[in-house]
């Protein structure tokens, strides 16, 4: 895909003595007091900002903060604490400007946060009259939220088409190069691994994916339902009967790609969904009828690791098992190990893929971790994500 960087802009010297607003993705986790309790978002943020300050820009940013009704504001919904860290990580004051759409006070070198954007009525619905009046306020518009890359609002696609210049931020032009080579132009073999509890929040990823890749790992209760399609009890474990027809569908098309959705061979039980259940290990075929399938099994993951460890490329979404119980979290750790041990091009994404590969402390061995959750789900689901199509189209014109 083809945009305008940001990087590119300030190669060229334009972004000198320039308003420059920026969209990041700064939508931290905070106490009930408002302090962060996870930063990642703000740092994630930090590079674009500093490119734009040593350039020598008038810097605007805003981001989105939960979910606050527009034009109703609440000191819930204030940037304030992300403007406090947001200076701790610059070294500088970061001002705080509450009613902001018409008109900044900001000079080149400075840096101010224009308050929560989603307060201002008609950002979700991306109406005219306020993407225009955004627009107006900068020379250069930044996009660097991938995490709202698939919303068409106002300041993820409104502002981008009327800004003097549309760019995308360090930040997702790093998301679009990892996709493109994961998915795009992927080295061979390209294995995804999507799991979750259900089948059917994912069920158009799945055939999207079974199109493309060769071989699709499925785990949790979406490998439950598979393990249903191809035959075996389940006993009482969580699954979908409902789509199983659908799974025997995903099923069959990747057979007759050559290609291969692996069903576990043995699995780990349970007869309760608890952190002290006894795990016992079966043979895929052994399931009781009051057993809960809680994770693959030892033979299940190191088959699967042995051909994580020769792709080309891995796409991972989701854990493998209830990993967050610690006798259950086998056939995840197993998975992650040998994505860490892979040479492949790595690109993972989702909250729970994310936390497993904190848990087992190997992110300086994937190749990408994206940081956008229905972002990057709809991009494995094979749809065009409105924020990077306005960019694509501004860099047409």
């Amino acid at each position: 895909m083809k945009v305008l960087r940001f990087e590119e802009v300030v190669q060229s010297g334009f972004a000198q003595n320039r308003r420059v607003f920026v969209r990041a993705d700064m939508n931290v986790p905070q106490n009930a007091d408002g302090s962060i309790t996870e930063d990642t978002r703000i740092r994630a943020s930090v590079p674009c900002l500093q490119m734009a300050l040593e350039a020598g820009a008038a810097v605007m940013v805003t981001s989105h903060l939960g979910r606050p009704t527009e034009g109703d504001y609440t000191p819930k919904d204030s940037l304030a604490p992300v403007a406090k860290r947001l200076g701790e990580l610059l070294g500088r004051e970061v001002s705080l400007v509450q009613d902001w759409i018409d008109g900044v006070d900001v000079m080149p070198g400075q840096i101010v946060m224009l308050e929560n954007c989603r307060l201002n009525v008609g950002e979700k619905k991306n109406d005219e009259t306020l993407a225009r009046k955004m627009a107006k306020l900068c020379d250069i518009y930044v996009n660097d939220a991938f995490g709202t890359a698939h919303r068409a609002e106002g300041t993820t696609y409104g502002i981008a088409q009327f800004a003097p210049i549309a760019c995308a931020g360090p930040l997702l032009s790093a998301e679009i190069d990892a996709i493109e080579k994961a998915l795009t132009a992927p080295k061979r073999p390209l294995i995804a691994i999507v799991a979750g509890s259900k089948v059917s929040t994912k069920l158009s990823i799945l055939e999207s994916l079974a199109r493309n890749v060769d071989q699709l790992i499925v785990g949790g209760g979406i490998a439950n339902t598979f393990m249903l399609a191809a035959g075996h009890n389940i006993g009482k474990s969580l699954a979908e009967h409902n789509l199983v027809k659908d799974a025997k569908s995903v099923m069959d098309a990747m057979k007759a790609r050559g290609a291969e959705v692996p069903i576990p061979t043995d699995v780990v039980t349970a007869k309760t969904f608890a952190a002290d259940a006894v795990a016992t290990v079966k043979h895929a075929s052994e399931v009781a009828e009051d057993d809960l399938i809680l994770d693959i099994g030892p033979e299940t993951a190191q088959k699967l690791a042995s051909q994580l460890k020769q792709a080309g490329t891995i796409v991972w979404n989701g854990p493998v098992g209830v990993f967050e119980f610690s006798a259950f979290e086998q056939g995840t750790k197993t998975i992650a190990k040998a994505v860490a041990e892979s040479s492949a091009f790595s690109i993972a994404g989702g909250g729970d893929t994310l936390a497993a590969i904190a848990k087992y402390g190997i992110e300086k061995n994937v190749g990408y971790i994206s940081t956008g959750g229905g972002a990057f789900l709809e991009i494995l689901e094979g749809k065009t994500l409105p924020a990077l199509s306005i960019l694509s189209q501004r860099a047409a014109t």
